[in-house]
C-alpha cells in the first residue's frame, strides 16, 4: 500500500538567513513521498539564490502576495497531498517528522489535523527549551483561553482545511490559531505525543514583534470563535502584552526607586492574573481534579456524550454529590453520583459545537481533611467526557 503524499508548504520573504536550514529539514525527512513548495512573496535578498540550489526537489514559486496567510492557501490549494503543512522559512522539521505526522493522521482518521510536541530555538538554531504549553485535545481551551498548539508540529487534512474555507487572510498573527479552532469544531484534533519541530524565537520574529496589534488582532478571533466579549484568553493575552507597556509607564512617571518597586509589584499582579487564567479559568486541573464548575466543548459530529468521573472514598463531604449539565446554557441533566466510578450520559445539539458547563453542589478542601496542604475546592474527578457520533 503506498504511502499518501504529503505536501509542505513554506511562506518566505526575504528570510535568506534561514531559508537554507529550513530546506534542508524538510528534504532531509525520511518520509519517501513528499511535494515541498516555496511560495515566496517576491524576495530581494539570498532566498531565490538558496533555492535554486535544490531546484530538482522543491517547487520555488516567487510573486507578489497579500501575505503569509494568502501565500499558504495559495500552496494549500495547489497541493497534491492529501496531508498538508506548512513549515515557516525560519523554522525547521526534526527528523522523522512527516513520518510521525502521516502515522498520526493514520491512526486518527476521523479528525481534521494532529498535533504534538516541539521546540523553541534561538536565532542561531540552539535549542532553548520544550514549547511549555502543548497539552492533549481541548476544544474549550482552544477556543476560549489560548493557542496551546505549536503550528511547526501540525499535520492538517486538506479535504478538512479546504472544508472549513482554508485560512482567513485577514489574520496576520493568529491565523494558524483560527484554523484549527475552525477544525476542532467540525472534526476535533488529535494530540500526538511526538516531537515534530521548531520555533525559532527572536526579536525580530513576527510572534515576538506583534505587540499591541497582535493582541487586537487574537482579541478579535477569542470574541470571534468563542462568543464572548471578554472571554479568558482576553485577560491571557492582553495582561501579557500590556503588563510591559504599563510597568515602562509606572517608571517613567514614577522615576527612581519607588517606580521601579511600584512596576515590579504591577507585573507580579499581572502575572498572578495570568495564571489563574491559565491555570484555573476552565475549572479542570492538571490532576483532572475539577472545580465546582468545569468548562468544556465537543465537536459538532457529536450526537450525545458521556461524562466519566469519579469520587474517591476519602472525600466524605461529597457524598450524595449532584452534578447539574448545562449545553448551550440550557439545562440538560442532572446526575448524583455515588462513591467510586461513574457515567453520565449527556444528549447534544447534532450539527453544531456543544457547550457543555457542568456544576457541582458540594467540594471538599483537602487541607480541611487533614490530606497536606491542598486548598483547592474540588468537586470530583473527571476521567473522560466521551463524543458519541
Amino acid at each position: 500500500m503506498s504511502k499518501p503524499l504529503v505536501t509542505i508548504v513554506t511562506p518566505s520573504f526575504n528570510q535568506g538567513h534561514f531559508i537554507r536550514a529550513t530546506i534542508e529539514s524538510v528534504l532531509s525527512q525520511d518520509y519517501p513521498n513528499v511535494e515541498y513548495v516555496i511560495m515566496d512573496g517576491g524576495s530581494t535578498d539570498s532566498t531565490a539564490a538558496v533555492a535554486s540550489e535544490y531546484s530538482s526537489r522543491l517547487t520555488f514559486i516567487s510573486e507578489k502576495d497579500r501575505g503569509q496567510t494568502h501565500a499558504i492557501n495559495k500552496g494549500f490549494q495547489a497541493a497534491k497531498g492529501s496531508i498538508v503543512a506548512w513549515l515557516n522559512s525560519d523554522d525547521v522539521y526534526l527528523p522523522g517528522a512527516i513520518s510521525k505526522g502521516v502515522a498520526g493522521c493514520e491512526a486518527n482518521p476521523r479528525v481534521g489535523a494532529i498535533y504534538g510536541e516541539g521546540f523553541q530555538i534561538d536565532y542561531d538554531g540552539n535549542v532553548r527549551q520544550q514549547f511549555p504549553f502543548t497539552e492533549p485535545f481541548n476544544l474549550w481551551k482552544l477556543t476560549f483561553v489560548l493557542d496551546y498548539v505549536l503550528q511547526q508540529s501540525v499535520f492538517f487534512r486538506r479535504d478538512c482545511v479546504e472544508a472549513v474555507g482554508w485560512a482567513d487572510e485577514s489574520l496576520h498573527f493568529g491565523m494558524d490559531w483560527d484554523l484549527l479552532v475552525k477544525l476542532g469544531k467540525r472534526y476535533g484534533l488529535a494530540y500526538v505525543p511526538e516531537t515534530f519541530g521548531c520555533i525559532r524565537e527572536y526579536e525580530a520574529a513576527k510572534s515576538f514583534a506583534g505587540g499591541q496589534k497582535r493582541f487586537r488582532e487574537l482579541a478579535a478571533l477569542l470574541e470571534k470563535q468563542s462568543g464572548q466579549k471578554r472571554p479568558p484568553g482576553w485577560w491571557f493575552y492582553g495582561l501579557d502584552t500590556y503588563d510591559k507597556v504599563w510597568s515602562t509607564r509606572i517608571q517613567r512617571c514614577l522615576p527612581g526607586p519607588l517606580g521601579a518597586y511600584v512596576a515590579k509589584r504591577f507585573v507580579h499582579v499581572c502575572r498572578a492574573k495570568i495564571d489563574d487564567v491559565y491555570f484555573r479559568s476552565q475549572g479542570l486541573y492538571a490532576d483532572q481534579w475539577v472545580s465546582p464548575r468545569l468548562h468544556w466543548m465537543l465537536p459538532e459530529y457529536a450526537r450525545s456524550a458521556v461524562i466519566h468521573g469519579t469520587l474517591p472514598g476519602w472525600a466524605v463531604p461529597l457524598q450524595d454529590q449532584e452534578l447539574r449539565i448545562y449545553v448551550d446554557g440550557r439545562l440538560a441533566g442532572k446526575g448524583s453520583p455515588s462513591f467510586g466510578e461513574f457515567s453520565i450520559p449527556v444528549p447534544l445539539t447534532l450539527g453544531r459545537a456543544s457547550v457543555l458547563r457542568i456544576d457541582a453542589e458540594k467540594y471538599v478542601v483537602p487541607e480541611e481533611q487533614g490530606l497536606g496542604p491542598d486548598r483547592r475546592r474540588l468537586a470530583w474527578q473527571l476521567l473522560d467526557i466521551e463524543a458519541i457520533a
